[in-house]
Parts: structure tokens; sequence; C-alpha cells
């Protein structure tokens, strides 16, 4: 995720960026707009998920380091621990079963989960039904859903893969 912020955000400004250096101008200016153009990249939205047939149960953090309580990718929390009732790896909860209707690995799910920003924006479901309407179209959300099974086995060593 970091190359690919860098590849996509970052990498098309540096020609402005050095040329707008190499014209001696004021250094204050120029760390200025530097900051204008990198902060944002580097600031991601937290991404939620909520789960149920009103999408009320929490299911944890998409995105958040693995060390995070809420961390899907944290396998000693509730929400990345394979045997938690709430956790989206778990293959016999209601949330990660491949038969449950509230699970994103049933490919007829009636109520997957929801993914939700930070500032409560439904951001699509996460789910293998590619006959829900609201699909998400993350690429994270892509990821989870095309190599679950594989993420279920080695969540620390995917999480370093995605994130790092």
């Amino acid at each position: 995720m970091g190359d690919k912020i860098f590849k996509d955000i970052i990498h098309p400004f540096q020609k402005i960026i050095f040329a707008v250096s190499n014209k001696r101008m004021n250094f204050k200016l120029f760390f200025t707009c530097l900051s204008l153009i990198i902060f944002p990249a580097l600031q991601a939205q937290t991404l939620h998920l909520y789960g149920g047939s009103d999408r009320d149960q929490y299911l944890g953090c998409l995105n958040c380091d693995t060390f995070d309580k809420n961390s899907i990718w944290n396998s000693f929390g509730e929400y990345g621990n394979m045997l938690s009732s709430k956790s989206i790896w778990n293959s016999y909860g209601n949330y990660g079963s491949a038969l449950s209707t509230y699970s994103p690995w049933n490919t007829y799910a009636s109520y997957p989960p929801a993914i939700v920003d930070e500032d409560g924006n439904f951001l699509g479901y996460l789910t293998l039904n590619t006959y829900t309407s609201e699909r998400s179209e993350l690429e994270l959300a892509q990821i989870l859903c095309k190599y679950h099974d594989s993420i279920k086995k080695d969540l620390s060593g995917w999480y370093d893969k995605l994130f790092h």
C-alpha cells in the first residue's frame, strides 16, 4: 500500500517539487507546499466493519495496525482471533463462516459486513456476493475477498504485504 501511495500520489509531484526547489525559492514556502502534497497522502481514513442484520455489531478495524486491539489483523485481539465470535476469520462463527448469511465469505450472503470510515460514511459491503449492488470497490476489500483463505492462515504476513 505504501508503494502504491508513492506511485499514485507522491511520484507525480516529484518533478514539480524538484523544479520549484531548484529555483531557489523561499524554503518556508517550499516546505509548506511539500507538506500540502504529502500530508494528505499519509493520512488514510480508518476503516471499520459492522455486521449483523442491522449492521450494528462492530467487527473491527480493517486497516489498523496489528497491535491495535480493534484490528482484524491482530490475531490476539477480539476481531482478529480465529476463535472469536466477532471475527471474520472464525470459520465457524456468524461473521466468518462460508455458510453464514452475515459473513463476507458466503457468496450468497444477505447481510455481509458494511465498511464504514471514521466519519460514519458507508463505503460498501465486504462480500464475495457479486450480486450485492453496493459491494465495496475499495482495493483492500477486493484483496480481502480474493485472498481471504490465504490471509486467514497468515494474518501478520499479509498485513506486512499490504501495509508495509
